[in-house]
C-alpha cells in the first residue's frame, strides 16, 4: 500500500481517521490554539513550528502546508473526528524517518498525535493509537515506529505500554544535530 496514493480512511465505534479538510480549519483552530494541549504536541525538527496556531488564517496556512506536504510525499495527516461530538478534535501525522544508516531510528515510521487537551487521555490516545500503527507499518514497510511522550504526559505514557511502546534509549538527531529526547518505540509483531 502507498499512503501517498490512496490515504486510507480508519475508523472504529467512537473515532474516523481521515485526511484533514478544508472544513477541517474551526475545529482545528479548538486544537492548535488550546495552549493546555501545546505541550504535548511534538514539533521536534520541525524548523521552529511550535504548532501554536491562534487565529483561522494560521490554522488555514497550516492546512495548506499539511495538504501540499501530502502531495509532495513528505508526511500525511489524518483529522481525528469524534464520531459522538461530530467535530474533529486532533489530528495524526505520520512519515518515515530517512537519516543517516547508523541512526537507530533511520527508516522508522514517525507518529505524531495531537489533541485537544480535553482528549489528552490514556483510553483516547490508546484507541486512536490502535487505529493508525498497523497502517504506519504496512503503508511504510517499516520496521519500527517512533513517537515522542515527555516524562510529564503520564496519560500519553500510558497509552504508549498499553500499545507495546517501549522508552528509548537513544535521541533522535534533528537536522540541525541537536538530540531530542522523551522518544518510545513500538517494533513490528
Amino acid at each position: 500500500m502507498n499512503l501517498y496514493e490512496t490515504c486510507p480512511t480508519l475508523e472504529n465505534t467512537r473515532f474516523l481517521l481521515r485526511p484533514v479538510e478544508d472544513g477541517d480549519c474551526a475545529d482545528l483552530l479548538e486544537v492548535y490554539s488550546d495552549k493546555n494541549a501545546l505541550p504535548f504536541f511534538n514539533s521536534d525538527n520541525c524548523d521552529g513550528d511550535n504548532f501554536y496556531y491562534d487565529t483561522p488564517e494560521r490554522m488555514e496556512n497550516a492546512l495548506r502546508f499539511w495538504k501540499q506536504s501530502y502531495e509532495n510525499g513528505w508526511f500525511i495527516r489524518w483529522a481525528i473526528v469524534d464520531r459522538a461530538a461530530s467535530k474533529v478534535v486532533g489530528t495524526v501525522e505520520v512519515c518515515q524517518r530517512a537519516s543517516e544508516p547508523d541512526d537507530p531510528f533511520n527508516g522508522a515510521g514517525i507518529l505524531r498525535l495531537d489533541v485537544k487537551s480535553g482528549y489528552e487521555t490514556e483510553d483516547v490516545l490508546a484507541e486512536v493509537g490502535g487505529l493508525i500503527t498497523p497502517t504506519v507499518f504496512e503503508g511504510f514497510g517499516c520496521g519500527i515506529i517512533i513517537t515522542k511522550a515527555p516524562i510529564y504526559a503520564v496519560e500519553r505514557i500510558r497509552a504508549l505500554q498499553r500499545l507495546g511502546f517501549a522508552k528509548s534509549e537513544h535521541l533522535l538527531i534533528g537536522k540541525t544535530g541537536y538530540a531530542y529526547d522523551g522518544y518510545w518505540t513500538l517494533a513490528r509483531g
